[in-house]
């Protein structure tokens, strides 16, 4: 199908009908009076003419006029070709994910089907995979904290990559505290850098918030704003004390204000069982994008004026040529 980008310059069409309303345009030329001037006629064999001459274009000039201005307006207008509707879906969610690399983490309390005693961030990396693995259509971002919060890796479609990164993390590269409310803070500005209204984060833990600039409850409210649903998993021990206790309380409080849920994975059963209860909560979603491409076509026109305005003036030039010549044999007879 065939569309016009800027139909309303069709309307200089009829512009060259004003010209009418204007006068010819005039040129004088100097003249040379001589005493002679009969003889001069006669020598020329030229008869002399009386006021003023007015030039005409004749009909293959006025054809050439008339459509090359309509090719100049028409590819103006940007013709276009639009093609048939092209449907594209792309991730409706953003899920953020938020694990501690604490000192903490290197406990090793999680057993492998295989009997096999890894330590808690292992564990964490192992389910994430698998989650990134069945959740294709979301974007997902990584966000580690310790001492402070920091991006792992921004929000993408590319999981292999994601994957990656996270395998990348290591105990206390973030240093040994849990700046959790710090943590929250990070993943609101990273969502509000985001358009997407689908914003999910996922705060792994095993322990308590040890100085946070901003308080994690505090952090949850701002996050409530701005449509952020917080799921808190708390990988620690609950019976562990002193800075490495765990503070369910704050994490129950945190998911609570955002409409999310708080869950408590003392193995590796557990943490997949949460992951999985998450995913039924939050299914996939998928964004269409409809789209028609569209093939701009002004050098259609604009090129068929240029080809005849230089076919013309070749003419024009040739049969100029082929009359002084024929003439200059003329004269030498």
């Amino acid at each position: 199908m065939y569309e016009l980008a800027h139909p309303w310059i069709l309307i200089l069409l009829f512009l060259p009908l004003l010209m009418r309303f204007f006068p010819a345009y005039r040129e004088t030329r100097d003249s040379v009076r001589v005493p002679f001037f009969d003889t001069l006629v006669e020598l020329s064999e030229q008869q002399p003419g009386v006021g003023a001459k007015v030039l005409r274009r004749d009909l293959a000039q006025r054809f050439l006029v008339g459509f090359m201005w309509l090719c100049l307006i028409v590819g103006a207008a940007k013709p276009e070709w639009v093609g048939a509707p092209v449907e594209q879906q792309k991730s409706g969610r953003d899920l953020m994910i938020a694990v501690d690399l604490s000192g903490s983490m290197e406990t090793r309390d999680f057993e492998l089907p295989s009997g096999e005693r890894i330590d808690r961030l292992d564990a964490v990396k192992i389910v994430l995979e698998e989650l990134a693995s069945q959740r294709p259509s979301d974007r997902l971002g990584l966000v580690v904290f310790g001492n402070a919060a920091y991006l792992q890796t921004p929000f993408t479609d590319d999981h292999a990559v994601w994957k990656q990164l996270l395998l990348e993390t290591e105990i206390g590269m973030a240093g040994q505290s849990t700046v959790f409310g710090d943590a929250i803070g990070l993943a609101i500005k990273l969502f509000r850098e985001n358009d997407s209204d689908k914003r999910v984060l996922i705060m792994l833990t095993d322990g308590n918030d040890t100085g946070s600039t901003v308080p994690p409850i505090d952090a949850a409210k701002v996050a409530a704003t701005f449509g952020i649903k917080i799921y808190t998993i708390a990988v620690g021990d609950p019976a562990s004390a002193g800075e490495d206790m765990l503070d369910m309380h704050t994490l129950e409080r945190v998911s609570e204000l955002t409409g999310g849920r708080t869950f408590e994975a003392l193995d590796q059963g557990a943490l997949q069982e949460a992951y999985r209860t998450i995913g039924e909560l939050e299914p996939e979603l998928y964004e269409t994008v409809s789209f028609r491409p569209r093939q701009s076509l002004h050098w259609f026109p604009v090129s068929i004026a240029l080809i005849l305005y230089t076919l013309y003036h070749a003419f024009s030039a040739g049969r100029n040529w082929l009359w002084h010549r024929k003439m200059g044999h003329s004269d030498g007879r």
